[in-house]
């Protein structure tokens, strides 16, 4: 079985109000949409299919010729943006993964798990929900008997009907992230019905969950377990808000592995730092593009390491280092080193 993901990725995201895509902007020391595009990579088996802006060319210098990419020229839904790739993918895989490119949090083996589920239960598709609150504005997942997911009812559906908050108390809520049968996707995407957004007409991949229903095959869901995974930004205040669950997400991780964070609110590592076991991190600590720490040293506090090589048994206190190497057993206190 083959498995080939498509990435959304031509919003402009006009509410950042700035100059680039939104998910150009970085969490954790990297672009957005590059954190995704490397968890699509480690487990595709074709080079990732991008739906990129006809009038963007900054996602195709950043990933290059790693992905393949389509061209969106309107911007008409969810839908419409897979319909894009579809002369691309028909034929090259057995499945077809489609999410978001402004979603940094999602693991690959969330992914893989997701994929995993579709092919097990033979699923026209599956997709990934998240348990969450009334308040929100994610789609409601209606299931049935056995299980499987009846419907996906959104927002503004659940309040034109009887009882809406019945609808709305429904916890279980859509990601929008899903994995079709490559034969389902194909024969079907292009009959998606018409829906009125507020600039015009749009399609929804949502609807593909009503054409299984109707067509008597089965639709699976995944709940996730840890809720940032499904975090976006699109907003400059959403951003803050992923780079706070991207930070949490790499400081437990580093303290699980054997490195002491002696305040971990103030203590800043992006995702392609290295730290060797029983290093101490002090606070207002920033260590960045890819520096590495060797075992049994003190780093900070107020201390910022980028693109650094450190050796073991080192002491590094109210200093600034970039692109520097640091030998064994060396202490530097107050400096700058570029």
């Amino acid at each position: 079985m083959t498995l080939s993901i498509l990435l959304l990725a031509a919003g402009k995201g006009t509410r950042m109000n700035s100059k680039y895509q939104k998910i150009l902007h970085e969490v954790g020391g990297k672009p957005m949409v590059q954190h995704i595009f490397e968890s699509a990579m480690s487990i595709s088996d074709t080079k990732p299919i991008l739906v990129v802006s006809h009038d963007e060319d900054g996602v195709q210098k950043l990933l290059g010729d790693q992905a393949t990419y389509v061209q969106q020229v309107e911007k008409l839904g969810t839908g419409h943006a897979t319909q894009m790739a579809k002369e691309l993918l028909v034929g090259q895989s057995d499945q077809v993964i489609v999410t978001y490119g402004d979603m940094p949090l999602l693991r690959s083996e969330t992914l893989a798990e997701l994929a995993q589920r579709q092919l097990e239960t033979n699923a026209a598709m599956s997709l990934l929900t998240v348990e969450g609150h009334a308040e929100s504005s994610f789609g409601r997942i209606v299931r049935g008997e056995s299980d499987e997911v009846l419907e996906i009812v959104e927002v503004a559906e659940a309040r034109r009907r009887e009882d809406p908050d019945a609808w709305l108390n429904i916890r279980e809520l859509n990601v929008g992230v899903y994995c079709f049968d490559a034969d389902f996707l194909w024969q079907n995407v292009d009959s998606l019905p018409e829906r009125q957004a507020r600039n015009g007409i749009e399609y929804y991949l949502t609807d593909m969950v009503e054409t299984a229903v109707s067509q008597n095959k089965r639709v699976e869901a995944v709940m996730i377990d840890d809720a940032d995974e499904c975090l976006g930004a699109g907003t400059r205040l959403e951003l803050v808000a992923v780079e706070k669950a991207f930070r949490s997400r790499a400081n437990r991780n580093w303290l699980s592995q054997g490195v002491t964070l002696i305040d971990p609110d103030s203590t800043f590592i992006d995702q392609d730092v290295s730290i060797g076991q029983d290093s101490v991190i002090w606070p207002n600590t920033f260590l960045q593009k890819g520096s590495t720490i060797g075992q049994d040293c003190t780093i900070g506090p107020n201390t910022t390491l980028r693109s650094t090589i450190v050796g073991d048994r080192c002491v590094i206190e109210h200093s600034l280092l970039q692109n520097q190497t640091v030998e064994n057993q060396t202490e530097i206190y107050g400096e700058t080193r570029r």
